[in-house]
């Protein structure tokens, strides 16, 4: 029988802190929030490891490894106050932590049965609303956000949410989809989104997100 709550100050203690994460909020929400209930019961022994895990049908889709996700936000500089769209949310576990920091948290996800997981999971959360659509159109009807985190890698440039974030409103995502991605962190500025390098990451790539095959003849 797995000690979670050993595993979750294991992960924190061997994941997180070496890892430049210094917010006390995503710390402590990590540490508090059971991760194995957010993983198919086949998994939960695996639920802290440093691993992108598979959820969804067929293992489909991943968990962000804890370390990613946990530098995204804590690169992201989310206020107490703030709203974040949480673009690819699977089964809720992002958005979890994310409801310990901001102040409301969109939660977008266009699986319907990772979306009932998540619905499941973040029962009796009240500043998160789960939304249904294509992660790719984002969620305007909330929008503008303070912050918007991509739970997973885009090969394309996320140019397609700046309408939907703050002037100043930060996006934090993986760009690319092999072994030289980078984490970003881009910004709002005006009708621009300016955006650098923060970390090496690797990330599954994201429905909808993956960059269009070029054929050569």
């Amino acid at each position: 029988m797995t000690d979670f709550a050993t595993a979750r100050r294991h992960m924190v203690d061997g994941q997180v802190r070496t890892a430049d994460v210094t917010d006390l909020r995503i710390l402590t929400a990590m540490l508090e929030i059971p991760r194995e209930r957010f993983v198919p019961p086949a998994s939960v022994d695996l639920a802290y490891l440093d691993l992108d895990l598979p959820v969804g049908k067929n293992g489909s889709r991943r968990l962000l490894k804890p370390m990613v996700l946990a530098k995204l936000i804590h690169a992201a500089d989310i206020a107490p106050v703030d709203r974040v769209l949480d673009v690819g949310c699977t089964t809720g576990y992002g958005a979890a932590v994310l409801a310990r920091i901001a102040g409301q948290v969109v939660a977008l996800e266009q699986d319907a049965d990772l979306a009932q997981a998540a619905r499941t999971a973040l029962s009796g959360q009240p500043n998160v609303n789960l939304v249904s659509g294509a992660l790719t159109g984002g969620w305007p009807q909330s929008s503008p956000y303070d912050a918007i985190v991509l739970e997973g890698a885009t090969e394309i440039p996320p140019e397609t949410f700046l309408s939907q974030l703050k002037q100043g409103g930060r996006l934090v995502c993986v760009l690319g989809g092999g072994p030289g991605a980078k984490a970003m962190l881009y910004c709002r500025s005006g009708d621009e989104l300016g955006g650098r390098p923060i970390f090496d990451a690797t990330a599954a790539v994201l429905p909808g997100f993956a960059k269009a095959p070029i054929f050569a003849f």
